[in-house]
């Protein structure tokens, strides 16, 4: 149970690690769909192939779009790519770290379930078996009527009365299965040492500061993107609250019941809620000054510069007497 915990933590921790979990439940649930599907071989020469090759290139496909379409990484790439330049420059080596991360998960899906598909060999027995030359196997039925490639055609069909008990089927589908699960293993092992490959050639050729460097400014670009949503969730609420409120306040009748309070609660309760509402809405207060921040923002990003907010003036009262001599300062 502890461990299932720090799993999900891990996956809760940042969007890198949620685009990593949503592409490992896609790979699961390929192989889950896989395995509840019931394949069923046409069993004719003109479709067993188009429908082996089929099931085995459009399945993948869907799941690469899916997978392209939950990650996260995705929605990000594109606002980069796409915005105005604005006071912020854009940084080609973000975009392309963003794309290839990208693609990276949305291909985990599609391979898992061609790779299963080899290695069950199924698919690749009923696209290939009239591929087989017949002479190779013995028990071959001769009195079916039937001419070599339409009696090949029906080899995945082992209910078919032709082949009932056959052992010339269950040869030419051992041996088509051989190579199905070969091809399988070939593909992954070359996806492994091409990814060893890449992890040990990519330091000799890459500068690593220029590397942390985009993936510093690529989990900035995440960052930024949820803290602005964040707050313009925040203001919205405040904003609507503070409509709803005046709504209310405008349509209430004269008579109105109102009770002696002690007035000092009031109004400390009611200055705070104020300043807290106040520096939520910005001063922004109205839909004109809403839509025009928002045009500002996607067509004018603020440049990556934090040293007017880190050195802005603090604000400083000075207290004074009625002839205007100042008693004493408070930052």
């Amino acid at each position: 149970m502890e461990r299932l915990k720090l799993v999900l933590q891990y996956f809760q921790s940042n969007s890198e690690s949620i685009s990593n979990g949503i592409c490992i439940i896609l790979a699961l649930v390929s192989v889950k769909l896989y395995t509840s599907f019931d394949f069923n071989c046409p069993c004719l020469p003109q479709y067993n192939k188009l429908y082996s090759l089929g099931v085995m290139i459009v399945p993948p496909i869907i799941l690469f779009f899916l997978g392209v379409l939950v990650n996260r990484h995705t929605g990000v790439m594109m606002d980069e790519w796409m915005r105005p330049i604005g006071k912020r420059s854009k940084n080609p080596a973000v975009v392309k770290y963003l794309f290839s991360a990208m693609l990276q998960r949305a291909l985990l899906a599609p391979m898992v379930w061609i790779l299963v598909t080899l290695l069950d060999g199924k698919i690749f027995i009923c696209a290939f078996s009239m591929s087989v030359d017949p002479k190779t196997f013995t028990g071959m039925p001769n009195n079916t009527g039937l001419d070599v490639i339409k009696l090949m055609a029906k080899v995945p069909c082992k209910e078919d009365v032709i082949f009932r008990n056959s052992s010339f089927r269950k040869a030419v589908s051992r041996y088509v299965r051989c190579y199905s699960q070969a091809v399988g293993w070939s593909i992954l092992l070359f996806l492994i040492l091409l990814g060893a490959l890449g992890r040990l050639i990519k330091p000799c050729f890459d500068d690593h500061a220029t590397f942390l460097q985009t993936r510093y400014w690529s989990n900035y670009l995440d960052v930024e993107q949820k803290l602005f949503d964040e707050t313009c969730v925040l203001h919205a609420r405040d904003f609507a609250r503070k409509c709803v409120v005046q709504f209310f306040e405008d349509i209430r009748e004269d008579a109105v019941l109102r009770l002696p309070h002690p007035p000092f609660v009031r109004c400390h309760r009611e200055e705070g809620e104020d300043e807290e509402e106040e520096e939520r809405l910005y001063g922004i207060t109205k839909q004109e000054q809403v839509d025009q921040l928002l045009n500002k923002w996607y067509y004018c990003k603020p440049e990556l510069d934090v040293t007017r907010i880190a050195y802005r003036p603090r604000a400083c009262v000075t207290w004074e007497d009625h002839d205007g001599k100042t008693l004493y300062s408070d930052v």
